[in-house]
């Protein structure tokens, strides 16, 4: 079960990590292959189980960031009310993930409250470390 790999979903409960993974979708992308542009409608995130993807602004644009860490989100920006993505996702190697759709995924994290608070938590902490390894001297 995917999902117990993450640190992110840790702790949430059996039903609601389920149910979570019942709308899951598992993706292996080759190197080269776009998740998503900046700019395009953020419907979807997704959670890294092995690989290397790259964030970039816009599509040609500078490294924001390596996602590389097992049970990282990527294309979180859905999550936190944006509509469009805030970067561009490539994929640098074969890459395997999970893809949700944010809007069943809201709808699954409305049923179970207790894990809200928990999930977003978790989210500015993940979004706090990448800023630590962009710039450590701000620690």
């Amino acid at each position: 079960m995917y999902i117990k790999m993450s640190d992110f979903f840790m702790g949430m409960g059996k039903n609601f990590s389920m149910e979570v993974l019942d709308i899951s979708e598992k993706l292996s992308r080759i190197e080269g292959d776009l998740l998503f542009l900046e700019g395009d409608p953020a419907h979807h995130f997704y959670v890294l189980l092995k690989g290397r993807v790259k964030l970039s602004l816009g599509d040609t644009g500078p490294v924001v960031y390596m996602v590389r860490h097992p049970g990282e989100i990527i294309g979180w920006s859905g999550l936190i009310g944006r509509d469009v993505y805030s970067a561009s996702g490539e994929c640098m190697e074969t890459t395997n993930l999970l893809k949700f759709d944010r809007d069943n995924f809201l709808e699954i994290l409305n049923k179970y409250p207790q894990n809200e608070a928990l999930l977003f938590k978790r989210l500015a902490q993940m979004l706090g470390n990448r800023l630590l390894e962009l710039y450590p001297t701000i620690s």
